[in-house]
């Protein structure tokens, strides 16, 4: 749902101009000659990935009762009313007007959020309007300028804070449980996958035995657990690209990788007796680099020799998994039916980091204490890249835009960096995290 944003203020401190710069064209009229706009005018905008609902509304002059300008400050009471956040202007060349206080007085009362904006600071000469400017009780002003774009991120970082996509997170928490989860089970020819579906839906659902490649296509059955609906796919083995010749095992091969790419959390089965082998890795980064949520399930516990796997899975895990830590791995024995709930918890564990959305808030006060730790490198022109916000552009998996004025040269080392903090500090171990930095926009553009 949109941030609700009032745009207040007295005539010409450039209402209408900074609607039109907000959404990205000319829908609002601007001229020098103050009160062009009477009614409310409403504008939808994303603004850095932020949906807003902006209404522009007319400044305050004095009028009889029932005049023309009565009934637009009226209009000007209304949109406060149905705003979220106030963005209250001022024009910083002229300084304060006692109409600005008589707006402040108005906003105050309605006990509506406000961000305080000083427009019309393109050059040096204002500081004395933003200083006088604390006396309207509105907290710290933002040096801003609508015409030329200059505040743009200082701006972004206010309204952020009262962003209502961050008060319905748990809608969307809500949403989520009432959707069936896609649940592949993948893995290498004759791990027991066939044998675990059928130990999830307690009956002999899959032609199972010690040959290898008896399933031979994907095979999705509808399945509840906890009340959660699953939709379970039981899939061919993969083995070594360099060892499939037949062409049935090549449609069977196909026929698992689509099935796993398209779901949305991927148990991976290992033989206890020969985990994360070379043909395991391959499959893990695969679904990996698709963006599913992971899961390892180490399957024939109870005949394994304990120590030694548990050692040999957490070593490789460490070595050769790097770009996702945190994977999930549970124990099981699809054939006496042991850690099967443990590993479902895992699923729908990690199925709700896949979907998670970290609100804007406490992502950019983490965002500027990680910096604080280690400060980005230098670039290629030999200035320090200065990564100035960030912002979470979808889920599942969760990924990121970072916004610099000069992200060319920032090394991957640092990119990983980032991403490893972010996944302790926010619980996103077992699934991607997708981060890219793009260029902010130049204000004088």
């Amino acid at each position: 749902m949109a941030l609700t944003v009032a745009i207040i203020g007295r005539p010409n401190v450039g209402k209408s101009t900074l609607l039109n710069r907000l959404v990205g064209r000319k829908v609002a009229l601007v001229h020098d000659t103050p009160g062009v706009t009477r009614d409310r005018k409403e504008a939808l905008a994303s603004f850095r990935g932020l949906d807003l609902k902006l209404i522009d509304t007319a400044g305050f002059e004095t009028g009889g009762e029932d005049s023309i300008e009565s009934r637009m400050y009226a209009q000007t009471k209304r949109a406060i009313d149905a705003a979220d956040v106030c963005l209250f202007m001022i024009d910083a060349r002229t300084g304060l007007h006692p109409y600005d206080e008589v707006f402040a007085t108005l906003v105050r009362q309605s006990h509506k959020p406000v961000i305080l904006l000083a427009n019309k600071c393109e050059g040096k000469n204002q500081e004395d309007s933003i200083f006088e400017s604390y006396k309207l009780g509105l907290g710290e002003p933002i040096p801003f300028s609508a015409e030329h774009g200059l505040g743009l991120e200082d701006l972004y970082q206010a309204l952020v804070e009262y962003d209502k996509e961050n008060s319905d997170i748990e809608d969307i928490e809500e949403d989520l449980k009432e959707k069936a989860i896609d649940l592949a089970i993948v893995g290498r020819p004759n791990v027991g996958k066939s044998t675990l579906v059928n130990a999830f839906l307690n009956d002999e659902r899959m032609l199972t035995g010690p040959e290898a490649g008896i399933t031979r296509d994907a095979i999705k059955t509808e399945w509840s657990f906890d009340g959660r609906r699953i939709n379970l796919v039981d899939t061919a083995g993969l083995r070594r690209q360099s060892k499939i010749v037949d062409s049935l095992e090549k449609m069977s091969a196909a026929s698992t990788k689509h099935a796993a790419f398209m779901a949305q959390v991927v148990i991976l089965v290992l033989d206890a007796d020969a985990v994360l082998d070379k043909q395991d890795l391959t499959i893990a980064r695969q679904v990996i680099d698709e963006g599913r949520a992971l899961v390892i399930a180490v399957n024939k516990w109870d005949i394994a020799k304990r120590q030694q796997t548990i050692q040999r899975l957490n070593d490789r895990l460490q070595t050769s998994l790097t770009q996702v830590s945190g994977i999930p791995t549970v124990t099981v024995s699809a054939l006496k039916k042991e850690g099967l709930d443990k590993l479902m918890r895992a699923v729908l564990k990690v199925y709700e980091r896949w979907n998670k959305r970290i609100p804007t808030a406490p992502l950019n006060k983490w965002f500027s204490d990680v910096q604080a730790q280690n400060t980005p490198p230098l670039g290629k022109n030999k200035r320090r890249i200065k990564l100035k916000y960030i912002t979470q552009a979808k889920t599942r998996p969760p990924s990121f835009y970072i916004f610099s004025s000069n992200p060319e040269g920032l090394p991957d080392s640092y990119l990983r960096y980032l991403i490893n903090d972010m996944r302790q500090t926010f619980d996103l171990g077992g699934v991607p995290i997708r981060i890219t930095v793009r260029k902010s926009d130049n204000p004088y553009a």
